[in-house]
């Protein structure tokens, strides 16, 4: 199979969407003239002409009200949001109009929109600019959220929130968008609420998504290393979510460990070890173990910003935690 870099499949996804369906536009700061702040519309202006990709003010509340009402009114308007540190400022936007249109229309209308965008740190950033805000999205009914950890799960996922008739957010990763991977040359979609077991394993279950996974599947193997084999789980859809993909991993190992970028309080990854302690409890031979980044403002200084985020040290640790192991110093 061909490899792509993460970027390049969300514009193939992209790409392919706005041939295929002339209602499909792109609005958004940068995604025109200037290709994308992380060239992620790279040619789709080009190709398609500035009635399709729309270069907005920097007005997120402004522009993603027009791309709302233009949902509403049949349009498949795709918003990029240069960061979803930005798309606070939206929030109205997405969580009382899109997310509630087709329940207060009784069914008449639906919004088919989608929201994208890097969620969560990257480096140097410092505070303003490196929070990952799965929570507020996956906490609104009428919303669907994806977050990709792959070049092919950002082709799949993307053509599918596309096509859905509800509004979807997609959270991508700064971090990622260079990460290369195989991706089918034929077309192909990746269903919204549907897990992928990146690892076998008996012996434990880690469960995650987004960049995180990535932490997940080194983890695996340094506890691989230990004689531990883990079952490393990819969410990838946070909204819906997959809990039987994740439950039946942790009925056969009893034990789970699950890992989110985001703040422990209320977050997203806290809900998925409270529906594993609730609905697993009688078969678990430990806790589950939950890795979050630490309760703090992401650091700018790149020796704290690292520390306070999960890291491969802190999932092996929390593994060796749930199974009474002593984990080899150095």
């Amino acid at each position: 199979m061909p490899i792509m870099t993460y970027r390049d499949a969300l514009n193939r996804a992209m790409d392919e969407e706005m041939e295929r369906d002339d209602s499909v536009f792109l609005m958004g700061e940068e995604v025109a003239e200037y290709d994308g702040a992380y060239k992620v519309s790279r040619g789709l202006l080009d190709k398609y002409g500035a009635e399709r990709v729309l270069d907005t003010p920097i007005t997120e509340l402004g522009f993603t009200g027009l791309g709302v009402g233009a949902a509403a009114a049949g349009l498949r308007p795709i918003v990029e949001w240069m960061t979803h540190n930005f798309a606070l400022l939206a929030l109205d936007q997405v969580v009382n109009e899109a997310a509630k249109m087709r329940h207060m229309s009784g069914g008449q209308l639906s919004v088919p929109i989608v929201f994208r965008g890097p969620n969560g740190p990257a480096e140097y950033l410092s505070s303003q600019h490196s929070q990952a805000l799965a929570s507020y999205w996956a906490h609104v009914p009428g919303l669907k959220v994806v977050a990709p950890a792959f070049p092919a799960d950002a082709y799949g996922l993307l053509k599918s929130a596309i096509r859905d008739e509800d509004p979807v957010v997609v959270l991508e990763a700064e971090m990622l968008y260079g990460f290369k991977g195989e991706v089918p040359e034929e077309e192909f979609l990746i269903p919204i609420g549907k897990a992928a077991v990146l690892r076998k394993g008996s012996d434990i279950s880690i469960v995650s998504f987004g960049k995180p996974v990535h932490l997940a599947l080194q983890a695996a193997e340094e506890l691989n290393k230990l004689g531990v084999q883990a079952e490393v789980i990819d969410l990838r859809s946070l909204r819906p979510l997959d809990e039987d993909t994740v439950m039946t991993s942790v009925a056969k190992t009893k034990r789970a460990v699950v890992v989110d970028e985001s703040w422990p309080a209320a977050s997203f990854g806290a809900y998925v070890a409270h529906r594993i302690a609730t609905e697993r409890f009688d078969v678990l031979d430990a806790p589950v173990e939950f890795i979050s980044s630490e309760d703090v403002p992401v650091p700018y200084n790149h020796a704290l910003e690292l520390a306070v985020q999960p890291s491969v040290a802190k999932i092996v640790a929390a593994a060796a935690r749930s199974l009474y192991l002593e984990v080899p110093r150095g």
